[in-house]
């Protein structure tokens, strides 16, 4: 990635020069000392690093900003991003740097791609420890004789920084501004530390599509026989957890690049929900939380006894756990693997209309990828009704796609087609009725019904039509009950069920009008019917 981007501006070693007080590439160890001496977070049992994340549990999507100048004006895709001009980032540079001078910074220099061709170099400086700790492991580790030079971009991150809207272009004191000309990434006013690995994100995001290389908001893993399998999935869906299988090798659980040299993780660890995280259900997962080095986000800890009560959202729902990907025990360490042999679309869907498991065409894979659906379940979020919240989020990370949507789903599409790859979408949802009425899918018949499509053998059972959706649907698959399979057969009212299915069609055709334009007639034709 290095040899294709311009020369370093002048000003993006500034806080490496700049900034007295510095530490440079501290080990995990050091980072922890620091941590807990600067009062930053705890240990809990079993040695984990238990911090709190204050206002901000989640990222800000309202105030992130890219740098609208010659560079982005016509590349980036405005409709979704927000803009500042070149000299309020410039005035912001300079109010952090001043800010930096009189306090003490960690720096890392990292890299985001495991593929040596195409990565992209980045120093990180922070002003917690232990937001220095999540970072490196997060992403990836270069031995430290290869740590030297300049980097390809820097990214500063001063949770304690008051951002001033009339001065710097933004809309709160919190911001995440991204210039993509002087290659630097600037976020203050928050503590919640997964903005610097998103933002690392969305410069891969518009870096790579140029290269013909695909970025994905997506985990991956591989079996024996040489068959990987990506995971697209929105928050909640269970792009971690499903991935996180004993019986595969796990490449990484969030994002990813496909380009000539196969699949690789943009990432060096896993950051993984961990509310009400079962020890049964996820093992693996659940382990990290009692591991020396993981960084616990707003879990409930006993003071006392520092026990972890992973089922208390008193702090946050979104409660995380940050750890490097050799805690899996049967994950990458290498981060890469050949092209995939299937991809598996995830949705949540409250509204209990999608089936378990589903065969996508080519065409109805981009519509489904290029819609991106899941949905918010009614009480769990602020200003939720009573009713579920359809989500289209398109590519399944439109807060991270800088460039328009169109060219993440043009590139997928030819990769499909280039590698003949199995197409699948799998609701993690509702079974039997909506949110309220129906149950949650058994994590188990998920399992089984993903084994069965990695391992060839749905393609030997027989499949039916669904007549609305289009999609195909397995007949009947060994140890999961018939009626699940079809959700219209799951529904105490098949007329209710119709009802929902109509509505949900509908929310979908009405969400790709603004896709129309961008895709063939085959993607077009892959849209739900509206029945009269």
């Amino acid at each position: 990635m290095s040899s294709t981007l311009k020369p370093a501006p002048a000003g993006i070693t500034a806080f490496m020069d700049a900034v007295p007080h510095k530490h440079i590439n501290l080990t995990a160890e050091a980072l922890y000392q620091h941590a807990v001496h600067r009062g930053e977070g705890n240990i809990g049992a079993g040695g984990a690093l238990v911090v709190k994340t204050g206002d901000h549990t989640g990222r800000s999507a309202n105030d992130k900003f890219i740098v609208r100048d010659e560079e982005t004006s016509d590349t980036v895709w405005w409709d979704n991003n927000k803009s500042i001009t070149s000299e309020q980032f410039e005035l912001l540079h300079q109010d952090m740097l001043d800010y930096a001078k009189d306090h003490e910074l960690f720096a890392q220099d990292l890299r985001g791609g495991a593929d040596n061709d195409h990565h992209v170099k980045v120093r990180v400086f922070t002003q917690y420890a232990w937001h220095s700790l999540f970072i490196q492991h997060l992403l990836i580790r270069p031995p430290m004789d290869q740590r030297s030079g300049e980097p390809d971009f820097t990214i500063v991150d001063l949770p304690n920084f008051k951002a001033n809207p009339a001065r710097h272009g933004c809309q709160s004191n919190t911001v995440i501004a991204v210039d993509f000309t002087r290659r630097m990434v600037l976020i203050g006013g928050t503590s919640y530390a997964g903005e610097m690995k998103k933002s690392v994100f969305t410069i891969l995001n518009y870096l790579l599509p140029p290269k013909s290389i695909m970025p994905m908001h997506c985990s991956v893993n591989v079996g024996d026989n040489n068959d990987p399998a990506i995971f697209f999935g929105l928050s909640g869906t269970g792009k971690t957890t499903l991935s996180a299988d004993q019986n595969r090798m796990l490449i990484g659980d969030d994002e990813h690049g496909w380009g000539p040299n196969g699949l690789f993780n943009f990432e060096g660890g896993c950051y993984a929900k961990v509310i009400r995280l079962s020890q049964e259900a996820e093992p693996e997962i659940f382990a990290t939380t009692q591991k020396w080095g993981s960084v616990l986000e707003n879990v409930v800890m006993d003071e006392q006894t520092r026990q972890l009560d992973l089922d208390d959202a008193t702090l946050a729902e979104n409660s995380r756990a940050a750890y490097p990907i050799h805690y899996i025990p049967n994950a990458s360490l290498d981060g890469r693997t050949t092209f995939p042999k299937n991809i598996i679309m995830l949705t949540c869907d409250a509204f209990g209309v999608m089936p378990p498991i589903a065969k996508l065409t080519p065409a109805q894979a981009m519509y489904m990828f290029l819609s991106g659906y899941t949905a918010k379940v009614a009480g769990t979020e602020k200003g939720l009704g009573n009713e579920p919240a359809a989500t289209f989020s398109t590519c399944f990370g439109a807060p991270f796609m800088p460039r328009h949507p169109s060219e993440y789903g043009k590139l997928l599409g030819e990769l499909i087609d280039k590698h003949n790859v199995n197409c699948w979408l799998v609701n993690t949802g509702w079974t039997g009725g909506p949110f309220g009425v129906g149950e949650r899918m058994p994590i188990k018949a998920t399992r089984t019904l993903l084994n069965a499509a990695l391992d060839n053998i749905l393609d030997e059972t027989q499949m039916v039509t669904d007549p609305i959706f289009g999609f195909k649907i397995p007949k009947a698959v060994e140890t999961i009950e018939e009626k699940m399979l079809t959700p219209r057969n799951s529904w105490s009212s098949p007329h209710e069920y119709d009802a929902q299915a109509q509505k949900l069609a509908g929310m979908f055709v009405d969400n790709f009008k603004i896709y129309e334009d961008f895709v063939d007639q085959d993607v077009r034709d892959a849209a739900p019917r509206i029945h009269a």
